[in-house]
Parts: structure tokens; sequence; C-alpha cells
């Protein structure tokens, strides 16, 4: 391959679709609702699975959580603080699930609201 026909490789147009980081947060909150939503199913028979399903969700609202508390964000200061409250919310009421006191409902109504926003199908929380 000649000098040419390389260069205009390298600046060709990718191929490939770069994701928006906004659908880079709807595959994710997507994928833990997704997981959430199959160990519920199966939570008599693989009480670990829901227990790990339930850490991923933790786990996503925890770093929800650290991105609207950062100074930087340009979410406005309502809409920063909706999240986090809903952060505050998903793991008291995941503790409830575990313990087995509470139902997993609200956690997934929670993360399809966020779908929803994220989609552009409702307003954001």
């Amino acid at each position: 391959m000649n000098a040419h026909a390389l260069a205009q490789r390298a600046y060709a147009s990718p191929t490939t679709a770069t994701k928006t980081p906004r659908a880079v947060e709807y595959d994710v909150v997507a994928r833990v609702t997704h997981e959430l939503r199959s160990a519920e199913i199966s939570k008599k028979e693989n009480f670990a699975r829901l227990a790990e399903a339930i850490h991923r969700n933790n786990r996503l609202w925890t770093t929800l959580a650290a991105n609207v508390a950062d100074e930087s964000n340009e979410l406005p200061n309502q809409v920063r603080a909706q999240i986090f409250y809903l952060a505050e919310f998903s793991k008291r009421h995941a503790a409830q699930v575990l313990a087995g006191v509470a139902d997993i409902r609200p956690l997934l109504e929670i993360n399809t609201a966020i779908l929803r926003g994220l989609r552009n199908e409702g307003s954001t929380p």
C-alpha cells in the first residue's frame, strides 16, 4: 500500500458510529435494569444473582450521585438534586429488598423513568 492510500485510509470517515455520552448512559442504565428484572424473576432459586444485580444498581446510583454532586455538572440544580435524592432512595430501598421487606418494583420504575428521560420520552427526574 502506498503513502497516498495510507493517508486516505487514515483520514477517511470511521465506519463505526461513535456513541454519545447520553447513549452510553442509556446503555448502562438499561443493562443494569435488565439485570435487576431478570434477577427478581429467579430470586427464590438464586438469591446471590439478585444481590449482585442490586449491588450493580447501587454502584450505578453511586456514580450518578457523584456526577451530579460535581460542581462542573451542567444539569440544572433542581435536576441534580432530584437525581441525588433518587440515588439515596435507591440505595436505602435496595437494602430493604435484600432484607426481604420491600419489593424491587420501585427500583425498576426509577430506572425506567431515567431511561425515558435519556430517550427524551419524558422529563428527567
